[in-house]
């Protein structure tokens, strides 16, 4: 059992009415833009490939280098909370993040949009990410109200994503694909202005050891595995010897966390949190939904443009199913949690997802129709929508306080790393041959991943349904 400090929670404690609305605002609003980041470029494929004299592959990459420093610097920057604190950390990526933005918006040439949209929005985002989710579970420490407040804010990751093409469509096509990031600074000049009222709960404790090589040999593993991915389709052996290579680091990376816990120094990661069965097959599940988010929006985003000739604004606009099926399902998150257990809003957001896709390669191969995309998509979101916030609550509440920068980090990483994975995967199959049988075998791949997650989702422990506090013990509105 963790001892709370008395003064920490009173402070958790929101002083006026309308405060613990006021403190989730801006996280909810980081969420939104960081992950309408990772999609909203789907729909400008054609237009940025044009305007840069680059090719679809060069927007994969820069889509998936995004993904990518995200995951792999999302542990270093869980575990930076502890040393530096919560909220400092989230303004400063803010920082970096906005700074990025302005710099994909003027960018002359790929490598400039990629040290901009992909480096530093991805450094920012990993730095500001892993705050949303502790400072959400120090300040929420209930089930229900928590459930309440993931369940607002994996609306607002959801919806970003969902409706990230549909945004970015229609900016691209009213103005030009440079002002979607000028969008994002003006998202990020408001967070920072809402970000006044937000409290950490705890100190930072800028004595707490950083483990450097940790953090190098973490992100070092995850990059190199997906470099391989994307170069599996001009080189087969090359990419197998870098998946292999990503292995050996990572496995170089636990037996140095392994060394370090045996040495009486605090590492990178515990290997604690590899011990808890429920985390892992809650980790596995977010990993699958990402991988099937960020893997449909880009197989049917690049399908669209490049293979049917549609416009950004026409793309983004059949995304709109998905955005209404994630919308739907995930502002319910709380009621949900109340009458279902979350193992079994889990497994039932995977079958929704499996059907969706079934539908999207049925109805797309029998159907010229752009409305065909529809019921699929729609499928697809409510299913994310309804797993999405149950997948982090199992995570984030199997850990003590103390653990909460590690496992959000942690958490995000593996999501994160999802994204890549779908981006990269689905976008390699598909760029390697542009045709209605390669879509189709990219979403059969999405598919295979949604039952993975099905089958590790039934593996969950069986629990009742959360219960609402009683009312002297839920935390004032």
């Amino acid at each position: 059992m963790v001892t709370e400090d008395p003064a920490a929670g009173e402070q958790r404690r929101p002083a006026r009415p309308g405060a613990g609305s006021r403190m989730l605002a801006p996280l909810a609003l980081a969420q939104f833009i960081c992950s309408f980041a990772g999609s909203n470029m789907n729909v400008m494929i054609n237009d940025i490939s044009r305007d840069l004299d680059t090719t679809v592959q060069g927007v994969q990459v820069a889509i998936t280098v995004f993904l990518l420093v995200m995951a792999a610097l999302m542990i270093p920057g869980g575990k930076a909370t502890d040393r530096f604190g919560r909220k400092r950390c989230f303004l400063a990526g803010l920082a970096v993040y906005g700074v990025g933005a302005i710099l994909s918006a003027v960018s002359p040439g790929l490598g400039v949009l990629i040290l901009g949209n992909s480096v530093l929005e991805g450094v920012g985002t990993a730095l500001l990410i892993p705050p949303v989710y502790i400072l959400t579970t120090l300040l929420y420490p209930d089930l229900t109200s928590r459930a309440r407040a993931f369940g607002v804010i994996m609306a607002a990751g959801g919806v970003g994503a969902a409706a990230g093409p549909l945004i970015g469509g229609l900016i691209t096509s009213a103005i030009s694909w440079r002002a979607a990031f000028v969008f994002q600074a003006v998202v990020i000049a408001l967070i920072i202005l809402l970000s006044r009222t937000l409290v950490d709960p705890l100190p930072p404790d800028p004595d707490r050891h950083f483990d450097v090589r940790g953090a190098v040999l973490s992100a070092g593993g995850l990059v190199l595995i997906v470099m391989g991915i994307l170069a599996a389709d001009n080189n087969l052996w090359l990419a197998g010897g870098l998946i292999a290579a990503g292995a050996l680091v990572l496995a170089w990376f636990l037996h140095w966390i392994r060394s370090e816990e045996r040495a009486g120094v605090e590492p990178l990661l515990s290997t604690a949190l590899f011990r808890d069965r429920t985390s892992n097959l809650g980790l596995v599940t977010q990993n699958a939904q990402w991988l099937l988010l960020m893997g449909t929006s880009f197989t049917v985003a690049t399908y669209l443009q490049v293979v049917r000739g549609y416009d950004a604004i026409e793309t983004g606009v059949i995304f709109t199913a998905a955005t209404v099926g994630v919308l739907a399902t995930s502002l319910a998150a709380e009621r949900l949690a109340e009458r279902f257990a979350q193992r079994t809003l889990i497994i039932t957001g995977f079958a929704l997802a499996v059907c969706g896709i079934a539908v999207l390669l049925a109805l797309v191969a029998g159907s010229p129709s752009a409305w065909a995309f529809a019921p699929g998509l729609l499928l697809i979101g409510l299913g994310l929508g309804v797993m999405l916030t149950p997948s982090v609550n199992v995570v984030q509440s199997a850990f003590p306080e103390d653990q909460q920068g590690e496992i959000s980090g942690l958490s995000r990483s593996v999501s994160n790393l999802g994204s890549s994975f779908g981006t990269a995967i689905a976008g390699t199959i598909l760029i390697a041959n542009l045709t209605k049988n390669a879509y189709a075998a990219a979403m059969a791949t999405l598919a295979v991943a949604a039952l993975i997650g099905l089958a590790t989702a039934t593996r969950l422990p069986r629990t009742g349904p959360t219960a609402p506090p009683p009312a002297a013990a839920r935390p004032r509105p």
